[in-house]
């Protein structure tokens, strides 16, 4: 469900399918493990092969957010489609993320 891509300090993490609350949890697992491991200065997380997302994805998104931010690092989202951009700007998570 999440590939790693990792170039210098930046780690991309390529998410898929669908985002509800029982995949948010493992990738939000595998992305805290990546991220504690390698001490990245950024994370991008791409949503370009994502279908579905609800609030769960929200929550992932801000978590990163907390956890990258107590490491100096900052969170930046790929490839999001419109109705996850949609998403992302009503819940205001669009303030603390960067749009790549």
């Amino acid at each position: 469900m999440v590939r790693f891509l990792v170039q210098g300090k930046n780690l991309t993490a390529g998410l898929s399918g669908d985002i509800d609350h029982h995949s948010a949890s493992l990738m939000r697992k595998e992305i805290d493990l990546e991220i504690k491991q390698r001490l990245p200065s950024d994370i991008t997380l791409d949503f370009g092969d994502v279908t579905f997302m609800d609030s769960s994805g929200i929550g992932l998104i801000m978590g990163r957010c907390r956890l990258m931010r107590e490491i100096g690092g900052k969170v930046k989202i790929s490839n999001a489609s419109e109705q996850i951009k949609k998403v992302i700007k009503l819940s205001g998570v669009d303030r603390i993320t960067e749009e790549v």
